[in-house]
């Protein structure tokens, strides 16, 4: 063991800038610091192996600190280290400053954004099982609080972990009581979190935190784990931990000490050597995490006189988009065979994720994954992303590179009824800054626009297709993101009807029987709903009868499709009639839920004669 004395001092200094730095940013929260103060000093100064020139490179240790609120430690670990000098974090929550509030990708050295609490150890699951699949030798900490124990999010991650066999993952368990509000669920019963954590399968290692000798030993056999069980050290601490007047008091969560105060707890702690540094360990290897910018491109071959549903297709091009781009990982809830991820686990099972129904899970061993240059492919019905709504946000906080995948969209899956049916899924993620959204109406478009996900850097969504669909387009068509394609017009249409999806097809069949009425309409296919295609829609405005545009979309009319349209062309003259789901469906068969939700082809030819009488 190092010099207990010297770990002493270290400790210290840690605790003496997690103080500093909330003081001068007049917020945060220093005692969520200071309890896991020791135990992160052992750690550092022993055990984490980090070149701090290169984050990203392959063989260095992960460290996530899910309890995101203790931003502070996290700036003064990695300052102590010598990332940076200490009297930077005099900057911390300011405007501007690398040190915000919950650590984002401003910060370097963060894994990913935290402060959504119960979602750090899915994240360190998700970098663990990166090391595990490809036999790199780092370890991933990861520090939670008790109090974000009560999510359920952790035990999916736990149960994931314990099933994957990570033990290149250590969970450090900060049980210091005291949550925002009052006492945390189970106090300071470490019997409870053992209990549960041995449940799911972990190693479980009980400490006292503040114990420097019990937290070496515990890191010591945690490190060298390799029984196929993830490890949790479970950490009996003391919040404000160091300081006579914080120690396990109520009411200081999330108060940073005033000047008086802060002198008198610096006072306390005594003489501290502000260039006392930890001592990282270093390898000598040097390879980076793969973040390749290869193009990806795909060209199946179809059948013009069958029909497809676009779910199967994006399986079998994903699945082609796989032999040449290694860094593709599949992910999927237990629908493997619905969505099609299915053909990618038979034909790469070591870079498919079976994450079985625990979705908020999955999007964050995503963002794991990402983080260590992957770009996974998340996958389930586009109803259930609406279960992991947090997690997509904060996996678009931490700038991850994931591509999601929603199939079973719309009325149009049928008899399931609306339990399944995604119709919020544009709205919310058109709700996220820069995410594209994409939605194919057939084989050629989904052939084509995969592996724009792919290619594309940062999050992406494709709503796929339960119903089979024609072939609408050559096999030379190009697509964009941001396209659209004019799949019907003549030189003196009436006006224009912009579709995506399903409703393409009900717009198409519209047409064929509105040109008996000598009726003619101009169809845009938008199948790029985020960013929309404004300039062709803008065109078709202008050369039509009516500078009219109908809107019809498989998704509920509010944050839908339709308002992507109005949005963009909110300061043309231009007049927009949407037609959406307004209303909860039911079971049945396709075409009668169509008509129910008055976005077929007959309520489209209603419509259009409504409004040319």
């Amino acid at each position: 063991m190092k010099n207990i004395e010297l770990l002493k001092e270290k400790a210290k200094l840690v605790r003496k800038w997690c103080m500093v730095s909330t003081t001068e940013a007049n917020s945060g929260h220093p005692t969520s610091c200071l309890s896991i103060a020791d135990i992160t000093t052992v750690l550092f100064d022993k055990y984490f192996t980090f070149d701090l020139a290169a984050p990203l490179k392959k063989y260095n240790d992960r460290f996530v600190l899910s309890k995101g609120h203790a931003a502070p430690l996290l700036y003064t670990l990695f300052g102590i280290a010598g990332a940076y000098p200490l009297e930077n974090l005099k900057t911390l929550r300011k405007f501007g400053s690398q040190f915000e509030g919950h650590p984002v990708p401003k910060f370097k050295y963060t894994e990913a954004a935290t402060g959504s609490l119960g979602q750090g150890l899915s994240v360190g699951a998700g970098l663990a099982l990166v090391g595990k699949r490809e036999k790199l030798p780092f370890k991933t900490y990861v520090v939670l609080g008790d109090g974000e124990l009560a999510e359920g999010q952790v035990w999916e991650a736990a149960n994931f972990a314990s099933y994957h066999k990570l033990d290149n993952l250590i969970a450090i368990l900060d049980i210091n009581r005291l949550a925002q509000s009052g006492e945390t669920m189970f106090g300071h019963h470490l019997n409870e979190y053992s209990d549960r954590f041995k449940a799911f399968g972990f190693e479980v290692i009980e400490i006292d935190g503040h114990n420097l000798e019990e937290i070496d030993k515990a890191l010591e056999k945690a490190h060298r784990n390799t029984n196929g069980k993830p490890v949790a050290i479970i950490a009996e601490t003391i919040k404000g931990k160091g300081i006579s007047f914080l120690e396990d008091k109520a009411g200081w969560h999330g108060k940073p000490l005033n000047s008086e105060e802060l002198k008198s707890a610096l006072q306390e702690l005594g003489d501290i050597d502000d260039s006392l540094r930890f001592e990282l360990q270093m390898t000598e290897k040097t390879e980076l995490t793969d973040n390749p910018q290869q193009q990806s491109f795909s060209k199946l071959k179809f059948d013009k006189n069958k029909e497809y549903a676009t779910r199967e297709i994006f399986g079998q091009v994903f699945t082609e988009l796989g032999k040449s781009n290694f860094n593709l990982y599949g992910l999927d809830a237990d629908v493997k065979n619905s969505t099609y991820t299915l053909d990618f686990l038979k034909a790469y099972p070591e870079r498919f994720v079976e994450c079985f129904i625990a979705e908020q899970n999955m999007v964050s061993v995503a963002v794991g994954l990402s983080r260590l240059g992957k770009i996974p492919f998340v996958a389930t019905f586009a109803a259930f992303f609406t279960r992991a709504a947090d997690q997509i946000r904060m996996a678009r906080v931490s700038e991850a590179n994931i591509k999601f995948i929603g199939s079973h969209v719309g009325v149009s899956i049928g008899e399931d009824g609306p339990s399944q049916m995604g119709l919020e899924d544009i709205a919310f993620f058109g709700a996220e800054p820069d995410v594209i959204i994409l939605q194919p109406s057939d084989a050629v478009s989904t052939d084509k626009l995969v592996p724009l996900m792919v290619n594309h850097q940062g999050i992406s969504y494709m709503r796929t297709l339960r119903p089979k669909t024609p072939i609408l387009y050559g096999e030379d068509e190009t697509f964009k993101i941001g396209g659209s394609k004019i799949v019907q017009q003549s030189k003196n249409d009436n006006l224009t009807i912009a579709a995506t999806g399903i409703t393409v097809i009900e717009a198409l069949k519209a047409a064929e029987e509105l040109k008996k009425d000598d009726i003619k309409v101009r169809i845009v296919d938008c199948y790029s709903i985020n960013p929309i295609d404004a300039e062709t829609l803008i065109k078709c405005a202008s050369e039509t009868d009516k500078s009219i545009i109908i809107t019809v979309e498989d998704h509920y009319a509010h944050g839908g499709f339709g308002d992507f349209v109005a949005s963009a062309l909110a300061n043309e003259k231009i007049e927009i009639i949407k037609m959406a789901v307004t209303k909860i469906s039911s079971s049945g068969e396709k075409t009668q839920l169509l008509n129910a939700a008055e976005i077929d082809a007959k309520h489209i030819i209603k419509k259009v004669k409504e409004i040319l009488k």
